[in-house]
């Protein structure tokens, strides 16, 4: 099932639409810190290694391993070996930046609500 479809749709066996809720939240999940969002953006704008966006966000090399290592599992990014280093790239940076600028035009429709929501307060620093 799409995400756009229609919920309670007869035809979509429980099973599918329960997985395909299931993997976009695991999506969401990997836009859900302000840091992985800021590497998205970086990398938005061609390849970056660790020391990179290291420099560019003051975080620890682990932190931005870490995070990193979290859009990789979720399949927005890859690497190729450069030398020693390793060169990050988004996987799909059209349909990443499509659902970014989505994202921003529906904060604009909601204005504050999202960082007054109580359940966001552990994103918020």
């Amino acid at each position: 099932m799409a995400m756009t479809e229609a919920v309670g749709d007869a035809e979509v066996p429980a099973e599918v639409e329960a997985a395909a809720l299931t993997a976009a939240a695991c999506l969401f999940h990997g836009f859900s810190d302000p840091a992985r969002l800021t590497i998205v953006q970086h990398l938005a704008l061609g390849e970056h290694r660790v020391v990179d966006l290291t420099a560019h966000l003051g975080l620890a090399q682990s932190t931005v391993s870490k995070h990193l290592a979290c859009l990789k599992d979720c399949g927005l990014t890859s690497t190729r070996p450069q030398g020693r280093a390793s060169m990050w790239s988004l996987n799909h940076p059209e349909a990443v930046m499509e659902l970014l600028a989505a994202a921003e035009k529906l904060l604009g429709l909601t204005g504050d609500a999202v960082t007054l929501c109580p359940s966001n307060r552990e994103v918020l620093p």
